[in-house]
């Protein structure tokens, strides 16, 4: 289906584990389900995921902030605010996988916090610094569940997810509004995730991809279980007008949707986004958002 990009537990996923059988479905998964799911295929998959997509994400000798699949990055894009408006201040990065993300802002004069539910993504943001340069700035990992921050209220001055835990989790607004408490009034929110339109064709990136498969109004959670029924992975689908009015139930105004374009310079496939798609149907969705 659609699991392929992650900052984060939820962000650019992969497929089921190698190991494990997997059926592939669509069915109605609660939280408590869906959170272990979450955790369990991270921290399974965590090192294959780091090993084919770290260098693209920013490994040790150069950190980056990449959006999506498309390689849109915040060093040029500057969702966040200009290039001189990060020094000082107090960033929550949600879904953080191994901090990538983080660590570029540390590098630009934030003070990040990474927060993922994965102990073993936290662990590779561990090695990631323990490898970078003396100088590099430390920060903050934590794991914890983005549906219940474990901070005091307007503790933030901005927030970030590059599809991180929002396509992931049950309840998306409960995401939305822990993240505006925790954010001071006037805080930026940015977060990435799959765009919801993908939902509509097979997860393929030559020509099988771009036909329509399945139906884009079908909100039914997509599944990999095992031979018991158990999730093993789980993703939630919401279609781009369930995107914006959770944003405006969690306490946020919409500043921007961005949907970046494939540049010409990208010829790399990552599951599902490929050139051949990239340059024909939008892969991503980035809601910038301000706190109400």
């Amino acid at each position: 289906m659609v699991h392929e990009y992650e900052n984060g537990t939820g962000g650019v996923g992969e497929a089921a584990d190698a190991n494990v059988p997997a059926e592939a479905t669509r069915r109605p998964v609660p939280a408590p389900e869906t959170r272990q799911a979450s955790r369990g295929w991270w921290d399974r998959n965590a090192d294959d995921y780091q090993r084919e997509h770290g260098g693209f994400l920013g490994g040790a000798d150069g950190a980056r902030f990449i959006w999506g699949p498309e390689g849109l990055d915040e060093a040029e894009a500057r969702l966040l605010g200009p290039a001189d408006s990060l020094t000082g201040r107090a960033v929550l990065e949600v879904g953080a996988g191994a901090a990538q993300c983080s660590r570029w802002l540390a590098e630009q004069g934030a003070r990040p916090v990474a927060l993922d539910l994965s102990h073993r993504q936290l662990q590779h943001a561990r090695r990631l610094a323990l490898e970078a340069p003396e100088e590099a700035a430390p920060f903050p990992l934590l794991q914890a569940d983005a549906t219940a921050l474990p901070f005091r209220d307007g503790a933030f001055d901005l927030a970030c997810s590059a599809y991180g835990a929002v396509p992931f989790v049950a309840a998306p607004v409960a995401v939305m509004r822990e993240v505006r408490r925790v954010l001071r009034p006037g805080g930026r929110w940015v977060f990435s995730v799959t765009h919801p339109v993908r939902w509509a064709f097979p997860d393929e990136p030559g020509p099988e991809g771009l036909s329509v498969a399945a139906s884009y109004f079908d909100r039914t959670p997509y599944v990999e279980q095992d031979e018991e029924g158990r999730a093993l992975y789980v993703e939630h689908h919401r279609t781009l007008g369930d995107r914006v009015r959770d944003v405006v139930a969690g306490g946020f105004r919409l500043l921007d949707l961005v949907e970046p374009e494939w540049p010409q310079w990208h010829d790399q496939e990552w599951g599902g986004w490929s050139p051949l798609r990239g340059h024909l149907i939008p892969g991503t969705a980035i809601f910038v958002c301000e706190a109400a």
